[in-house]
């Protein structure tokens, strides 16, 4: 049987590179774009797009209905800054879209769910270095929050019900592609951006905020591996530690420098995003993702400065 998938939130950073991806692999007419807003780029021409709010649990029975999914992506969510302003929102999108997907993947038998979760499941006195896969979790976001709860849910439904349910926890992730969706670690896409523009950036981290990044590319292709993994070799049902490249905004911008040498970056003070990102990992330790199903990143720090000033000069 032909794979048939389905992805929400297809319009945000990682849908739009995730669908143009997975049509490469499995053919446009078999991958199936949903998001609540229209698209403004070739996703809509290039295969078959639905409009979807993941609240509305009717919409989404007809999408299951429609298609019969052997594959669904969940990627509807609001991100960690944007969700500290309403946070009842962020809630309610972030949990009972993921409990509405949980509960038709099971109606509908559909082969393999994916889910997203995030290191911000990580809080004040989680382990800051090289943060281990199992440790404590006492996130401060909302978001933080759901994508913990979202994490044992996705848990429950693999022991309870034997949902093949997969999850990577995201770093920061950086592309020139799409528009930073208002995550703590967005910094890291508006400095090359105004970088190139206005030869200098205010920083609404300090200096010596070093987080977990990595590049869109990387995110994209072990995503996919993860999924195409076999069953018999993932052994985590919550999510999994997932890492490319730390570094702080100094250490950002000396690489930028490099190529923009004129460039000089400034730091704006109290920003609410600082609370958020003082209290996540500075590091993070993915060996079980290495382990299990093969991961390993391709790009340092140097190829992803590369890529984006090339890519954004464009």
């Amino acid at each position: 049987m032909a794979e048939k998938i389905v992805v929400l939130g297809s319009n945000g950073q990682i849908g739009t590179e995730l669908v143009t991806a997975l049509r490469k692999v499995y053919g446009e007419s078999n991958v199936v774009a949903c998001d609540i807003r229209r698209p403004d780029y070739d996703i809509k021409n290039s295969g078959p797009f639905e409009f979807v709010n993941v609240l509305e649990k009717d919409t989404l029975n007809s999408i299951f209905q429609k298609y019969k999914p052997t594959h669904v992506y969940l990627l509807a969510a609001l991100l960690s800054a944007t969700g500290e302003q309403n946070p009842k929102l962020a809630w309610d999108l972030n949990m009972n879209g993921l409990l509405n997907i949980l509960d038709l993947a099971i109606t509908y038998q559909t082969a393999k769910v994916y889910w997203p979760s995030s290191i911000a499941v990580f809080g004040p006195n989680s382990p800051k270095d090289n943060t281990p896969q199992f440790c404590v979790m006492d996130p401060n976001t909302v978001y933080g929050i759901s994508k913990l709860a979202g994490e044992r849910w996705c848990e429950y439904y693999h022991q309870k019900y034997n949902l093949d349910v997969r999850s990577i926890r995201y770093p920061g992730l950086i592309s020139w592609k799409a528009a930073p969706g208002g995550g703590t670690t967005d910094y890291a896409i508006h400095i090359f951006h105004d970088a190139l523009k206005k030869g200098t950036y205010a920083s609404f981290l300090n200096a010596a905020t070093e987080l977990p990044m990595m590049y869109m590319d990387d995110a994209i292709r072990g995503t996919i591996e993860l999924m195409d993994a076999d069953a018999s070799k993932i052994t985590i049902r919550s999510s999994y530690n997932f890492a490319g490249v730390s570094f702080t905004p100094e250490i950002l911008a000396a690489e930028i420098r490099k190529h923009i040498p004129e460039f000089t970056l400034t730091y704006a003070e109290n920003d609410p995003r600082q609370n958020i990102a003082d209290s996540w990992p500075r590091s993070i330790d993915d060996s079980y993702a290495m382990k299990e199903w093969g991961w390993k990143p391709e790009f340092n720090l140097e190829r992803l400065a590369i890529e984006m000033i090339n890519n954004l000069k464009k």
